[in-house]
């Protein structure tokens, strides 16, 4: 039997419960069935929500979904998925936001804290530069390249010509293992020591190299390969 969220108890109501318990009182489906706003006349928006959870292998797969995959869930047409998207993406955006105050890196678990809401769950690999001043604070971090699961090399002078445009001093690099094993491949490696060979070179050091996977990270600096 279909329901609608007005015939719930009060209580029960996804934006009632957010305004009388807080945001961390309500499950994942409830937040989602915010978003959704609506339901069909088969499922109410909770259903749907449940629906679409049941969906996931897990909660994270949503950082990754397509509007494809979205449509194919009977009840959920463009519009719907289209504001689901942009509220993931949103939220994805907010959490790696700098503070007001620089954020100073003083170890590799300080940047695997600020990308790790970026990379997971991604399908290729990514890489980004982070951009430092003398006092180990970030000016800017950047995406500069985006590639295959078994390549992600990128030619040093894009990073550099940054990393003069920002005037940073020194650069830390930052890649994901689509497969969650940060251990570096031997193309990781090559692309590391010609890094660290041109910042040098450039007087912009490459301070270190981190890999990223689903819980853990692998640091050049830290297993003194750079």
């Amino acid at each position: 039997m279909n329901y609608k969220i007005k015939d719930l108890p009060l209580d029960e109501r996804p934006r009632e419960k957010l305004k009388l318990k807080g945001k961390n009182a309500l499950s994942n489906e409830e937040l989602i069935a915010i978003i959704l706003k609506t339901g069909n006349k088969e499922k109410s928006v909770k259903d749907l929500s449940i629906e679409l959870v049941n969906n996931l292998k897990s909660i994270r797969d949503l950082n990754n979904i397509s509007l494809a995959d979205l449509t194919k869930i009977k009840g959920i047409k463009e519009a719907k998925a289209i504001t689901l998207i942009a509220a993931i993406e949103l939220g994805k955006r907010v959490s790696s936001i700098l503070p007001d105050e620089k954020y100073k890196i003083t170890n590799a678990n300080d940047v695997f804290i600020f990308f790790k809401p970026q990379i997971i769950g991604l399908k290729q690999e990514k890489l980004f530069a982070l951009f430092l001043n003398t006092k180990n604070q970030v000016i800017a971090h950047e995406t500069v390249f985006m590639g295959t699961q078994n390549k992600s090399v990128t030619h040093p002078r894009e990073i550099f010509h940054l990393a003069v445009f920002h005037s940073a001093v020194k650069i830390i690099l930052v890649h994901n293992h689509p497969t969650n094993d940060p251990t570096p491949s031997k193309e990781d490696i090559e692309f590391t020591r010609m890094m660290k060979k041109a910042g040098d070179l450039l007087q912009i050091p490459i301070i270190d190299h981190i890999i990223i996977g689903e819980i853990t990270f692998f640091s050049f600096f830290e297993h003194q390969m750079l």
